[in-house]
Protein backbone atom coordinates (compact mmCIF):
# COMPACT_ATOMS: atom_id res chain seq x y z
CA UNK A 1 0.00 0.00 0.00
CA UNK A 2 2.34 2.77 -1.11
CA UNK A 3 1.15 6.19 -0.02
CA UNK A 4 0.39 8.74 -2.72
CA UNK A 5 2.27 11.39 -0.71
CA UNK A 6 5.62 12.45 -2.15
CA UNK A 7 8.43 12.43 0.47
CA UNK A 8 11.81 14.01 -0.30
CA UNK A 9 13.14 14.42 3.24
CA UNK A 10 11.87 14.41 6.81
CA UNK A 11 13.12 17.96 7.35
CA UNK A 12 11.32 19.13 4.22
CA UNK A 13 8.11 17.48 5.36
CA UNK A 14 8.42 19.21 8.74
CA UNK A 15 8.49 22.58 7.01
CA UNK A 16 5.68 21.68 4.63
CA UNK A 17 3.27 19.92 7.00
CA UNK A 18 4.82 18.57 10.19
CA UNK A 19 4.68 21.90 11.99
CA UNK A 20 0.95 22.12 11.23
CA UNK A 21 0.16 18.50 12.12
CA UNK A 22 1.64 19.20 15.56
CA UNK A 23 -1.01 21.90 16.02
CA UNK A 24 -3.78 19.57 14.86
CA UNK A 25 -2.69 16.48 16.85
CA UNK A 26 -3.97 17.64 20.29
CA UNK A 27 -7.36 18.40 18.76
CA UNK A 28 -7.66 14.87 17.35
CA UNK A 29 -6.57 13.40 20.69
CA UNK A 30 -9.23 15.43 22.52
CA UNK A 31 -11.86 14.32 20.00
CA UNK A 32 -10.86 10.65 20.23
CA UNK A 33 -10.49 10.65 24.02
CA UNK A 34 -7.99 8.80 26.20
CA UNK A 35 -8.10 6.78 29.43
CA UNK A 36 -5.40 5.74 31.88
CA UNK A 37 -3.77 2.49 30.91
CA UNK A 38 -4.69 2.79 27.22
CA UNK A 39 -2.63 1.10 24.53
CA UNK A 40 -2.80 3.38 21.49
CA UNK A 41 -1.86 2.79 17.85
CA UNK A 42 -0.84 5.70 15.61
CA UNK A 43 -1.37 4.68 11.97
CA UNK A 44 0.76 6.70 9.55
CA UNK A 45 2.89 8.46 12.15
CA UNK A 46 5.00 10.56 9.77
CA UNK A 47 7.66 12.34 11.78
CA UNK A 48 5.78 11.66 15.01
CA UNK A 49 3.38 14.56 15.59
CA UNK A 50 0.54 12.42 16.95
CA UNK A 51 2.68 9.81 18.71
CA UNK A 52 4.64 12.42 20.64
CA UNK A 53 1.49 14.34 21.48
CA UNK A 54 0.05 11.13 22.90
CA UNK A 55 3.25 10.66 24.91
CA UNK A 56 2.47 13.88 26.77
CA UNK A 57 -0.29 11.93 28.56
CA UNK A 58 1.46 10.16 31.45
CA UNK A 59 -1.27 7.57 32.09
CA UNK A 60 -0.94 5.76 28.76
CA UNK A 61 0.52 2.27 28.94
CA UNK A 62 1.84 1.93 25.38
CA UNK A 63 2.03 3.94 22.15
CA UNK A 64 2.82 2.08 18.93
CA UNK A 65 3.42 4.14 15.80
CA UNK A 66 3.67 2.81 12.24
CA UNK A 67 4.37 4.38 8.88
CA UNK A 68 4.89 3.04 5.37
CA UNK A 69 7.80 5.40 4.64
CA UNK A 70 11.23 4.37 5.96
CA UNK A 71 12.20 8.05 5.81
CA UNK A 72 9.52 8.90 8.36
CA UNK A 73 10.18 5.82 10.51
CA UNK A 74 13.86 6.70 10.79
CA UNK A 75 13.14 10.35 11.62
CA UNK A 76 10.53 9.53 14.27
CA UNK A 77 12.73 6.85 15.82
CA UNK A 78 15.60 9.33 16.06
CA UNK A 79 13.37 11.84 17.88
CA UNK A 80 11.86 9.36 20.32
CA UNK A 81 12.93 9.47 23.97
CA UNK A 82 9.90 7.81 25.59
CA UNK A 83 10.19 4.07 26.41
CA UNK A 84 6.42 3.68 26.02
CA UNK A 85 6.69 4.66 22.33
CA UNK A 86 7.75 2.11 19.70
CA UNK A 87 7.95 2.91 15.99
CA UNK A 88 8.06 0.51 13.04
CA UNK A 89 7.45 0.34 9.32
CA UNK A 90 4.08 -1.13 8.37
CA UNK A 91 1.26 -1.00 5.82
CA UNK A 92 -1.94 0.69 7.03
CA UNK A 93 -3.93 -1.82 4.98
CA UNK A 94 -2.20 -4.85 6.53
CA UNK A 95 -1.36 -3.94 10.11
CA UNK A 96 1.05 -6.47 11.68
CA UNK A 97 -0.89 -6.85 14.93
CA UNK A 98 -3.30 -9.42 16.33
CA UNK A 99 -7.00 -8.70 16.73
CA UNK A 100 -8.07 -6.59 19.75
CA UNK A 101 -4.47 -5.56 20.47
CA UNK A 102 -5.17 -1.87 21.25
CA UNK A 103 -7.66 0.26 23.15
CA UNK A 104 -7.59 3.02 20.52
CA UNK A 105 -6.28 3.50 16.99
CA UNK A 106 -5.81 6.96 15.53
CA UNK A 107 -4.67 8.27 12.17
CA UNK A 108 -3.69 11.89 11.55
CA UNK A 109 -3.58 13.31 7.99
CA UNK A 110 -3.01 9.91 6.40
CA UNK A 111 -6.18 8.25 5.12
CA UNK A 112 -6.57 10.63 2.15
CA UNK A 113 -3.18 9.39 0.87
CA UNK A 114 -4.11 5.70 1.19
CA UNK A 115 -5.50 4.34 -2.11
CA UNK A 116 -7.63 1.78 -0.24
CA UNK A 117 -8.66 4.04 2.63
CA UNK A 118 -11.64 1.90 3.63
CA UNK A 119 -9.38 -1.11 4.05
CA UNK A 120 -7.15 0.93 6.37
CA UNK A 121 -10.20 1.81 8.51
CA UNK A 122 -11.12 -1.88 8.58
CA UNK A 123 -7.64 -2.78 9.79
CA UNK A 124 -7.77 -0.12 12.50
CA UNK A 125 -11.10 -1.55 13.68
CA UNK A 126 -9.70 -5.11 13.66
CA UNK A 127 -6.78 -4.33 15.96
CA UNK A 128 -8.89 -2.38 18.50
CA UNK A 129 -10.70 -4.28 21.28
CA UNK A 130 -14.49 -4.27 21.56
CA UNK A 131 -15.55 -0.98 23.13
CA UNK A 132 -12.38 0.74 21.94
CA UNK A 133 -12.20 3.75 19.65
CA UNK A 134 -11.02 4.35 16.08
CA UNK A 135 -10.46 7.99 15.10
CA UNK A 136 -8.95 9.81 12.15
CA UNK A 137 -8.57 13.26 10.61
CA UNK A 138 -7.84 14.37 7.06
CA UNK A 139 -7.59 17.83 5.53
CA UNK A 140 -10.59 19.24 3.68
CA UNK A 141 -8.58 20.08 0.57
CA UNK A 142 -11.52 21.39 -1.43
CA UNK A 143 -13.18 23.71 1.06
CA UNK A 144 -10.85 24.02 4.01
CA UNK A 145 -7.28 24.56 2.84
CA UNK A 146 -7.19 28.17 1.68
CA UNK A 147 -3.40 28.42 1.54
CA UNK A 148 -2.89 25.26 -0.51
CA UNK A 149 -5.90 25.86 -2.76
CA UNK A 150 -4.39 29.25 -3.61
CA UNK A 151 -1.34 27.47 -5.01
CA UNK A 152 -3.29 24.89 -6.99
CA UNK A 153 -5.71 27.45 -8.42
CA UNK A 154 -2.80 29.65 -9.46
CA UNK A 155 -0.84 26.92 -11.26
CA UNK A 156 -4.01 25.57 -12.90
CA UNK A 157 -4.47 28.96 -14.58
CA UNK A 158 -0.97 28.71 -16.06
CA UNK A 159 -0.76 25.07 -17.05
CA UNK A 160 -3.64 22.88 -18.23
CA UNK A 161 -1.61 19.83 -17.13
CA UNK A 162 -2.26 20.92 -13.54
CA UNK A 163 -6.05 20.74 -13.92
CA UNK A 164 -6.29 16.98 -13.42
CA UNK A 165 -3.81 17.15 -10.54
CA UNK A 166 -5.88 19.86 -8.86
CA UNK A 167 -8.98 17.69 -9.15
CA UNK A 168 -7.16 14.74 -7.54
CA UNK A 169 -5.91 17.01 -4.78
CA UNK A 170 -9.35 18.40 -4.02
CA UNK A 171 -11.16 15.05 -4.02
CA UNK A 172 -8.78 12.57 -2.45
CA UNK A 173 -10.32 9.75 -0.39
CA UNK A 174 -12.33 10.69 2.73
CA UNK A 175 -12.53 14.40 1.85
CA UNK A 176 -16.14 14.87 0.78
CA UNK A 177 -18.61 15.82 3.53
CA UNK A 178 -19.79 12.66 5.28
CA UNK A 179 -17.46 10.37 3.32
CA UNK A 180 -15.29 9.35 6.25
CA UNK A 181 -18.37 8.79 8.42
CA UNK A 182 -19.89 6.56 5.76
CA UNK A 183 -16.66 4.56 5.56
CA UNK A 184 -16.49 4.11 9.33
CA UNK A 185 -20.08 2.85 9.38
CA UNK A 186 -19.45 0.55 6.39
CA UNK A 187 -16.50 -1.00 8.24
CA UNK A 188 -18.70 -1.92 11.18
CA UNK A 189 -17.94 0.87 13.64
CA UNK A 190 -20.73 2.07 15.95
CA UNK A 191 -21.69 5.45 17.37
CA UNK A 192 -19.84 7.19 14.52
CA UNK A 193 -19.46 10.96 14.74
CA UNK A 194 -17.89 13.39 12.26
CA UNK A 195 -16.80 16.95 12.93
CA UNK A 196 -14.30 19.53 11.67
CA UNK A 197 -11.15 20.84 13.32
CA UNK A 198 -9.67 24.28 12.61
CA UNK A 199 -6.12 25.56 12.91
CA UNK A 200 -4.32 28.48 11.30
CA UNK A 201 -1.15 28.06 9.25
CA UNK A 202 1.07 31.05 10.05
CA UNK A 203 3.89 31.88 7.62
CA UNK A 204 6.67 34.40 8.21
CA UNK A 205 7.17 35.19 4.53
CA UNK A 206 6.60 33.94 1.00
CA UNK A 207 9.83 31.96 1.27
CA UNK A 208 8.58 30.24 4.43
CA UNK A 209 5.41 29.30 2.55
CA UNK A 210 6.86 28.31 -0.82
CA UNK A 211 10.38 26.92 -0.26
CA UNK A 212 9.35 23.40 0.93
CA UNK A 213 7.15 22.99 -2.15
CA UNK A 214 9.79 24.46 -4.44
CA UNK A 215 12.15 21.81 -3.04
CA UNK A 216 9.81 19.05 -4.22
CA UNK A 217 7.85 18.10 -1.09
CA UNK A 218 4.27 16.87 -1.33
CA UNK A 219 1.97 16.48 -4.36
CA UNK A 220 2.38 20.07 -5.57
CA UNK A 221 6.10 19.95 -4.94
CA UNK A 222 6.40 16.90 -7.18
CA UNK A 223 4.56 18.78 -9.93
CA UNK A 224 6.71 21.91 -9.54
CA UNK A 225 9.93 19.89 -9.61
CA UNK A 226 8.99 18.52 -13.03
CA UNK A 227 8.39 21.88 -14.74
CA UNK A 228 10.70 23.20 -17.43
CA UNK A 229 12.70 26.31 -16.41
CA UNK A 230 10.49 28.84 -18.19
CA UNK A 231 7.24 27.51 -16.77
CA UNK A 232 8.83 27.13 -13.35
CA UNK A 233 9.79 30.81 -13.39
CA UNK A 234 6.24 31.79 -14.32
CA UNK A 235 4.75 29.58 -11.58
CA UNK A 236 7.12 30.96 -8.94
CA UNK A 237 6.20 34.53 -9.87
CA UNK A 238 2.44 33.86 -10.02
CA UNK A 239 2.32 32.07 -6.67
CA UNK A 240 4.37 34.87 -5.08
CA UNK A 241 1.88 37.42 -6.44
CA UNK A 242 -1.02 35.40 -5.03
CA UNK A 243 0.64 35.15 -1.62
CA UNK A 244 1.53 38.84 -1.44
CA UNK A 245 -1.86 39.97 -2.85
CA UNK A 246 -0.54 43.46 -3.59
CA UNK A 247 1.08 43.96 -0.19
CA UNK A 248 4.79 43.69 0.71
CA UNK A 249 6.20 40.25 1.41
CA UNK A 250 5.78 39.27 5.06
CA UNK A 251 3.63 37.24 7.47
CA UNK A 252 0.38 35.68 6.29
CA UNK A 253 -2.20 33.51 8.08
CA UNK A 254 -4.40 30.87 6.43
CA UNK A 255 -7.36 29.06 7.98
CA UNK A 256 -7.03 25.29 7.57
CA UNK A 257 -9.83 22.83 8.29
CA UNK A 258 -9.69 19.06 8.75
CA UNK A 259 -12.49 16.52 8.79
CA UNK A 260 -12.37 14.30 11.87
CA UNK A 261 -14.28 11.09 12.56
CA UNK A 262 -14.49 8.62 15.43
CA UNK A 263 -16.32 5.38 16.02
CA UNK A 264 -16.58 2.65 18.63
CA UNK A 265 -15.73 -0.99 18.00
CA UNK A 266 -18.94 -2.89 18.68
CA UNK A 267 -19.03 -5.21 21.69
Amino acid sequence: MPSSFNVESADGYERLMGRWSRKLAPMLVDFAGLADGDRVLDVGCGTGSLAFTLAETPGLQEIVAVDYSPVFVEAATRRNTDPRVSIRQADACALPFEDNRFDRAMSLLVLHFVPEAGKAVSEMRRVVRPGGVVAAAVWDHYGGMSGMRMMWDTVAMLDENALAMRRRYCFQPMMRPGEMKESFIAQGLADVEETSLLIRMEYLSFEDYWDPIAAGEGPLGKYVAGLDPAKRKAVDAAVRAAYEAGEPNGPRSFASVAWACRGRVAD
